[in-house]
């Protein structure tokens, strides 16, 4: 009996099926065999571990096995099939990077919504686990020399790059479409299409769970998912995600070392810099045009 495709024939519901039980069957061994060798006060070390681990076991492997016995072409579904070009490499670099302060200035507005009275046990629940969010972060963060700095890199950009973009815009949104990347790569876009980003973005965004952060982190994942269109290749949206995680660690690497005022750059684009995020997102806007026109003239195969 072959594995490869086995399940072709069936339909949507029964891939998501068999993924989410990927997941569950993988997760919580994991999870149980780190807690018990960790304990209830894990190291840093410790915790950078299990982030790793849990990038592999609930995004990266049950997505593949998934499609791997879900799909004839399992490569061609991911869009892992065709790469990009040094050129469109450069602008979603670019891109990513130009769009930096006004995603700074995004979440900044975010974090300013007030939730109903009748809503405040909720609001200060949100508002501690986001707390809790940030200071795991920084604690991850930390790094004293060049390795601390590069093994940073590894754990909080490259493996989050590969392992939520082949979960969320290679799996998911190829799922709502049930198809590869051949349907995204026309000069107008269908609706069904609109739908699959923003649904996937949607939910890139609250399985993140941090309220405070949904409405930029919703809005990035939309843009990495028409990264994906226009291109037809899921390594577009993982440089994109790379070069957005990386800008952080290497900011917050910065400020550790004294090379730049703490949360200088953290924070480009908000507060008094307001007007650097509102001319990011409008120059960002004017660079995605290009971008999309760029690519629609690019030939197809």
């Amino acid at each position: 009996m072959r594995l490869k495709g086995a399940l072709s024939d069936k339909n949507i519901a029964v891939h998501i099926a068999v993924w989410l039980g990927l997941v569950f069957v993988m997760t919580v061994p994991t999870m149980l065999i780190w807690y018990s060798i960790a304990g209830s006060n894990p190291s840093v070390a410790a915790l950078k571990t299990l982030q790793a681990a849990q990038t592999f076991v609930v995004f990266i492997l049950p997505m593949l096995l998934a499609t791997w016995l879900c799909v004839d072409d399992p490569w061609k579904r991911l869009c892992l099939d065709r790469g990009i070009g040094w050129q469109t490499a450069g602008l979603v670099v670019l891109l990513t990077i130009v769009f930096s302060p006004g995603i700074n200035l995004l979440s900044k507005l975010n974090e300013q919504v007030v939730l109903p009275d009748f809503l405040s046990g909720l609001e200060a629940e949100l508002k501690l686990r986001e707390e809790q969010a940030a200071a795991l972060t920084d604690l991850l963060a930390q790094a004293d020399s060049l390795p601390g700095l590069l093994v940073n890199l590894c754990i909080m950009a490259v493996l989050p790059a590969l392992g939520e973009e082949l979960c969320f815009r290679g799996g998911c949104q190829g799922m709502f479409l049930e198809g590869h990347a051949a349907p995204y790569m026309n000069t107008r876009l269908r609706p069904r299409t609109h739908v699959a980003v923003w649904v996937t973005a949607i939910l890139f965004s609250a399985l993140h769970f941090q309220f405070y952060g949904f409405v930029p982190r919703m809005l990035l994942g939309a843009l990495l998912g028409y990264l994906l269109c226009f291109t037809g290749s899921l390594y577009a949206p993982m440089l994109a995600h790379f070069t957005n995680n990386a800008v952080a660690v290497g900011c917050f690497y910065m400020e550790g070392k004294g090379m730049v005022a703490g949360e200088t750059l953290e924070n480009l684009g908000s507060g008094e810099t307001w007007w650097i995020g509102v001319i990011s997102l409008l120059t960002g806007g004017a660079l995605l045009w290009l971008f999309v026109r760029r690519q629609s003239s690019v030939p197809r195969p």
